[in-house]
């Protein structure tokens, strides 16, 4: 996870090469249970039975994405969630998120 938005762009890379904008991340998610999400800015995919949900300051969850459909969730590693509604299967889902890149090394690097 990157802690910022902005990258350099290398021409013709692709996704989990080391100079592409876009890192894919897999989750997975127990049948009828839910996973919280790490901290990062994610492009959730429509996928069947997932939906993603948020705690409230009520200390409630509440969806944010529906089943079946796709957006983008910025989590801050406690307050996001995705769920599985399948009570049978087990999922896997795969979210795009921002390539973190290699550690810079340098002189003021604590």
């Amino acid at each position: 996870m990157a802690l910022g938005l902005n990258k350099i762009l290398v021409s013709g890379a692709t996704s989990n090469t080391a100079s592409a904008y876009f890192q894919n991340q897999t989750f997975a998610v127990t049948s009828n249970s839910t996973a919280v999400l790490t901290s990062g800015t994610y492009y959730v995919p429509a996928s069947a039975n997932i939906s993603v949900e948020v705690q409230t300051v009520a200390n409630t969850w509440t969806t944010m994405v529906a089943v079946a459909t796709g957006g983008l969730v910025i989590s801050d590693g406690t307050n996001v969630r995705i769920r599985n509604a399948d009570t049978a299967a087990n999922a896997s889902l795969v979210l795009v998120t921002v390539n973190g890149g290699a550690n810079a090394s340098g002189t003021y690097n604590t």
